[in-house]
């Protein structure tokens, strides 16, 4: 048995969880950990993280000369006219699994809290970092497209393909893999479908083991349909959803709009200290509007890849224009609807460094989903307002649910799904293994509250989003080549049917799929003629 010295060091030591589980009456060891978890978000998402993904936002922007606007055009374009499979997703489908990862709660609590200690000025900071963060998603999702992968029929990628064969290091996306599968295939699961079931439970008086049974028996239903059924639920349930959402703020704002040029006037004001009232909170205003906004739009975290690999294009830049724009769907779209809804309303409280606040318009209310719900229920009533944000934030987060455990599979796949010489390995069994650990995870949380998951969850983002900014500013001359590539040959007049990806000529290595994606071609088009 351990030593009297070796429990009370127990708090020190990661090797030594088990005894601190078994001594949590005893000792309070729990206590230690909740300790070390909470130590090591601070670290991790500490500001340093904030400044690191800002600035490869604006190199990216400068690099790629201000993409996001010289090519918003092509955007578009791509997005529903990009390319398909019968037996894989399709350029569109893509997308709604990629928007699905990035709208979810932050949209509706997390704008919230963002007006609550910044001001009305967070919501232009969080304009700034998505568009900047647009030229970060283009790099990191090309790169998924050039260097994913086949494996049972199905494309994977995503930064542990692109770190290995990239790069070069394979414990670098060992690293990226583990931390993604930890926190969005088990801890984060049951973090999404608490505050889901929190909410129906208030707005509907539906217990939590219900909306919890519900959201699993959904989940399984397509999770277990594989990839392509993932992509096809996306793309009905997604544009759904934020069209829903957004025109439910449309008409919000239809009634409150006397009210909206000052508001707008507001924002701006706010986000450069012009409004007197504000002015002593500007430094909280860019702090809680970039750090909300990379939370959200999820630009350079690492998540986007892993759905842009998934797609049939003929070219990888296409794709990565495509998720581009997600970026913009999440944050100028989703996050302004929640925002503009609170502020042209006033169904806000805004906070002071001090404590106390400089604006209350809601004595007693906490931050969070209760201003959107409060600000649709100036108009629809407060019983309809609270019942709308529920909704929304159950699809919201189904959608959510979704892309996470997408994301998790390719990682086990990556993790597991390959042999030495890069043999494919039949990983079925384990792949159902990790199906129901999902399930179970996702079902758990909506009953049971765990701080400790949130933390651990939060950790393992972190990770994700430090292994993936650091990887893609040292591959960034990659996605540099694939877009003058593709844009050299837009200049040729070739569109989406036409264009080529031929790595070998841009001397890029790794991209072995591409070669074999041409050979195909090239048979296909031999055989037509």
């Amino acid at each position: 048995m351990p030593g009297a010295e070796y429990t009370e060091n127990c708090n020190y030591t990661m090797g030594l969880v088990v005894l601190a589980l078994q001594n949590y009456k005893k000792k309070g060891c729990w206590h230690y950990m909740e300790a070390f978890v909470s130590t090591a978000n601070n670290i991790i998402w500490s500001k340093a993280l904030i400044y690191l993904c800002l600035g490869a936002g604006i190199y990216f922007s400068l690099r790629t000369r201000f993409l996001q606007i010289r090519h918003l055009k092509h955007m578009v374009t791509y997005l529903f006219g990009g390319g398909d499979s019968s037996s894989r997703v399709s350029s569109f489908q893509a997308f709604a699994m990629s928007v699905a990862g990035r709208v979810g709660t932050g949209n509706i609590a997390g704008v919230a809290t963002a007006i609550a200690m910044g001001g009305p000025g967070a919501l232009f900071w969080m304009w700034a970092i998505a568009f900047l963060g647009a030229g970060s998603s283009f790099i990191e999702c090309a790169l998924g497209q050039v260097y994913k992968e086949e494996i049972n029929g199905e494309y994977r990628g995503g930064p542990a393909y692109y770190i290995e064969k990239g790069m070069g290091v394979k414990w670098y996306a060992v690293v990226f893999a583990v931390a993604t599968v930890a926190g969005m295939g088990f801890f984060l699961p049951g973090v999404q479908t608490n505050s889901i079931g929190a909410a129906v439970n208030t707005a509907f008086g539906v217990s939590p083991a219900i909306t919890g049974g519900v959201i699993v028996a959904m989940l399984a239903f397509v999770i277990f349909g594989g990839t392509k059924r993932i992509g096809q639920a996306a793309e009905v349930v997604v544009p759904f959803m934020a069209g829903a959402y957004i025109l439910i703020a449309l008409i919000i704002l239809a009634f409150n709009i006397t009210a909206v040029p000052s508001m707008i006037a507001l924002v701006f004001k706010s986000a450069f200290g012009a409004e007197q009232a504000f002015a002593g909170i500007l430094g909280m205003a860019i702090t809680w509007g970039v750090k909300r906004g990379i939370y959200s739009n999820e630009a350079g975290q690492g998540t986007g890849p892993q759905a842009s690999a998934a797609a049939e294009v003929s070219h990888p830049a296409m794709q990565g224009l495509v998720q581009a724009f997600a970026v913009y769907v999440d944050t100028l779209f989703v996050c302004s609807a929640t925002g503009f809804m609170i502020l042209a309303t006033g169904q806000y409280n805004i906070y002071n460094t001090d404590g106390g606040f400089i604006v209350e318009n809601l004595p007693g209310v906490d931050i969070g989903p209760a201003y959107t719900q409060l600000a649709i229920g100036t108009v629809f009533g407060k019983g309809l307002g609270a019942g709308f944000v529920s909704v929304a934030l159950f699809f919201f987060v189904f959608t959510t649910l979704m892309a996470y455990y997408y994301i998790a599979e390719t990682n086990v796949t990556y993790l597991f799904g390959r042999g030495k010489g890069g043999q494919q390995k039949d990983i079925k069994g384990l792949l159902t293994i990790a199906k129901l650990v999902f399930l179970g995870s996702s079902y758990y949380g909506a009953v049971k509250t765990a701080e400790l998951a949130w933390g651990l969850g939060d950790i393992g983002v972190g990770l994700m989003a430090w292994v993936n900014v650091i990887a893609i500013l040292i591959l960034g001359n990659v996605g540099l080549k694939v877009l003058k590539d593709w844009e050299d040959q837009v200049k040729m007049g070739r569109d989406a049917t036409s264009f080529v990806f031929d790595p070998e000529a841009l001397g890029i290595k790794g991209a072995d799929l591409w070669i074999e994606i041409n050979k195909r071609r090239a048979s296909k088009q031999k055989s037509a003629n």
